[in-house]
């Protein structure tokens, strides 16, 4: 594909949500979808959310302009209009959490049983993984993980945006340098503009926030561009945009893993994020965003590196960070709380009881 064409999809796409936006703005204001400030939350004011309106019109557009009609952008086009519905109720008067669920697993469904497109197997690392018949649940539960993911990193101005941003522009170098076309290629440069062209207003001090409706939309397209580019060989293998996603990855993970030791459930919300202990180390809000985005590029960098034939080298730089976020898990309280554990060596199950037992 021309790089002049590539540009185009970006710079459209980009201009055309930076002037949109703010009609986003307006219309959230009227209708009351709005981050009301609490407890959990950085933000001091109210801010409107539903950005995920305005990257989804980019999206839009981006296809009318340089898509091409098949049954797999047909697949992409439903199961993307009933998670941006999805967000968007969510954002407009928050709902439960299995409320939510629903709406992805039916999004996600319709990639593998209307589209084809089905994770059939994996290689990493020497490893190989035939799914067999189970190949379309993997792929649903691969789609809403990766949604979830990234809704779950979306806790400080311009992080969830930006990580998206890092991911789409890697893809889209891979995809030059294999010098792909495909559906992924399209998809990805589209979203690069639509994303960049939100981080204008979202970025600190953010004046919209992308909400539900944008951090699921993203989550979806960023995995579904993860199986089309599987699929389509611009990866060696699958791993590659995996790891680009390390960051959101891990930390739901840690999210996971914490909440389970302190008997919560997984879907309860807390300030224990990766963002949040760097504030807790006194990293500003534009500080934190970009020592996350600086890790992020450098597992991006490490993707690269391992796709042009050098794994090794790869393998040797995942490691190396794969070393600094197990020091960070262990100096934070990411995990778990760091003030109980140096006074017992283990978790008990009733946390009042610790805590008594801290105090004396």
């Amino acid at each position: 594909m021309e790089y002049s064409r590539l540009f185009m999809m970006v710079f459209i796409v980009f201009l055309f949500v930076v002037i949109f936006i703010p009609i986003v703005k307006r219309i959230a204001i009227h209708i009351g979808a709005l981050d009301i400030p609490n407890a959990r939350k950085v933000h001091k004011v109210p801010i409107p959310r539903l950005g995920g309106l305005g990257i989804y019109a980019g999206f839009l557009l981006g296809y009318m302009l340089f898509g091409r009609e098949s049954i797999q952008m047909n697949a992409v086009l439903i199961g993307s209009f009933i998670i941006i519905l999805t967000g968007m109720i969510d954002d407009i008067k928050p709902v439960p959490a299995r409320y939510k669920i629903l709406g992805q697993i039916a999004s996600a469904m319709v990639i593998p049983f209307y589209g084809g497109i089905v994770l059939q197997d994996m290689s990493a690392f020497g490893l190989y993984f035939n799914f067999g018949g189970f190949a379309s649940i993997v792929t649903v539960v691969f789609i809403v993980a990766i949604m979830n993911c990234i809704n779950i990193i979306d806790g400080l101005d311009g992080l969830a945006g930006g990580i998206a941003a890092i991911y789409f522009l890697m893809i889209g170098i891979i995809a030059v340098m294999f010098k792909s076309s495909g559906l992924d290629v399209i998809l990805t440069f589209v979203m690069l503009g639509a994303t960049l062209g939100f981080l204008v207003h979202n970025f600190h001090p953010a004046s919209i926030f992308m909400g539900d409706s944008g951090s699921l939309f993203l989550g979806y397209i960023i995995s579904v561009i993860s199986l089309l580019g599987y699929k389509n060989v611009t990866f060696t293998s699958l791993i590659v945009p995996i790891f680009l996603l390390a960051i959101p990855i891990l930390d739901t993970l840690f999210a996971i893993i914490r909440r389970m030791l302190k008997h919560e459930s997984i879907a309860m919300p807390d300030k224990c994020h990766l963002h949040h202990q760097l504030l807790k180390l006194n990293f500003s809000v534009t500080k934190a965003v970009l020592i996350i985005y600086f890790f992020d590029v450098l597992f991006a960098i490490a993707s690269i590196i391992y796709v042009m034939d050098d794994s090794n080298a790869g393998v040797i730089i995942y490691s190396l960070l794969f070393i600094v976020v197990i020091t960070l898990v262990i100096r934070t309280d990411i995990i778990s709380d760091k003030r109980i554990e140096g006074k017992l060596p283990f978790l008990h199950k009733n946390k009042e009881k610790l805590r008594r037992r801290v105090r004396k």
